[in-house]
């Protein structure tokens, strides 16, 4: 087959061409440019990202990477793509007192979807588009429908950022890491010759303060209680998000963490850490994988962070498509923008962009 590989110039990446490549693919490298050289942004760290200035630096590498497994590369410009359906969704989140997943919004819309179909539009040929994404795929032989399960290597799954494909798009795909550990594609980096092979993981969406993306002004608010009793001032809801302990400047017999966010009344929440507690939350926004989707209530196990290990609930069909998800045990940090990701064993059934803690 020919295959296009998303390379980001890391290990996760090369090794994935490697893979396709030894199996006796053709093998075409690509990238997408995100990063607007126009931005004028102030507070960018040394700090790698995948949205970053970086990028530059990301691109040489993996060019370097095709030139010793003798394969194409090109770049693609995604970056009016990402900017309209990343940044703007990332900033109208982040301004209406939600906490957005921009990697989420990322991979759905950009990596497996604008990407890919820039290259078509390029004049590329290519029978399925490939990534270095920690995640096994299948396809279930009685329904048809095809299937994400959690990685080999658990602590480095990804299965939570995948949640919003679509059988289409994930009719067009392949994830050759899936059954493999982090330590194993370094191995094979190092065998192969790869100066990535010990290169550190991304771990951030941005390198920076999100105020640059935001383009703001300050808008100086309130801290309150619980019984809303003003506790101190803020420059704007939009620097904080449910869960936080850091960065209030408030001092407590018991450490404050944010527990709720009203754009409206641009108010910040503090409470304690037993006030953070949720025993349910609403997802909306619904993308089904495995299933078409529920009409009884139904036992899961659901991530609410990507670093989470799976814990037990109980999901159940409301109006408009929402879902209510019940816990086994109290949930903290529960924020609505983020993602509930819901699993049977390590099977992704869908997940949903949580709309309110509670019920």
């Amino acid at each position: 087959m020919r295959i296009l590989v998303g390379m980001s110039g890391g290990v996760d990446s090369s090794v994935a061409a490697f893979l396709l490549k030894k199996a006796g693919h053709e093998v075409i490298g690509a990238t997408m440019s995100i990063w607007d050289k126009s931005n004028s942004f102030k507070n960018i760290t040394g700090k790698d990202a995948c949205f970053s200035p970086h990028e530059e630096e990301d691109i040489r590498q993996a060019e370097k990477i095709c030139k010793t497994l003798g394969i194409e590369y090109h770049v693609f410009d995604c970056t009016e793509q990402y900017k309209k359906l990343v940044l703007n969704n990332f900033k109208q989140e982040y301004l209406s007192g939600r906490t957005p997943n921009p990697c989420i919004w990322c991979n759905a819309t950009i990596k497996f979807a604008a990407l890919p179909q820039t290259a078509e539009a390029a004049g590329f040929k290519f029978d399925k588009f490939a990534t270095g994404h920690y995640v096994r795929l299948g396809q279930n032989e009685a329904s048809g429908r095809y299937e994400l399960r959690m990685a080999k290597d658990i602590k480095k799954d990804q299965s939570y950022f995948l949640y919003r494909l679509s059988q289409e798009q994930l009719s067009k795909i392949m994830l050759p890491l899936g059954d493999y550990t982090k330590s194993e594609i370094r191995e094979i980096a190092r065998q192969a010759g790869f100066d990535v092979s010990d290169k550190p993981d991304s771990q951030d969406f941005y390198s920076g303060d999100v105020n640059d993306i935001l383009q703001t002004l300050p808008k100086p608010g309130n801290f309150v209680n619980k019984e809303g009793k003003i506790l101190g001032r803020h420059n704007g809801v939009w620097n904080f998000t449910i869960g936080q302990r850091r960065g209030m400047g408030i001092s407590a017999e018991k450490p404050l963490y944010v527990i709720g966010l009203d754009a409206e009344k641009n108010e910040v929440t503090l409470g304690f850490a037993e006030d953070s507690l949720q025993a349910s939350l609403v997802a909306d926004n619904v993308s089904w994988l495995a299933i078409p989707g529920i009409t009884e209530p139904k036992k899961v196990n659901i991530r609410l962070r990507s670093s989470q290990t799976p814990v037990p609930a109980v999901i159940s069909a409301m109006e408009n498509g929402q879902i209510l998800v019940e816990f086994e045990n109290l949930q903290k940090a529960v924020a609505p923008g983020q993602s509930v990701v819901f699993y049977e064993d390590d099977l992704v059934l869908g997940g949903g962009i949580i709309k309110q803690a509670g019920c």
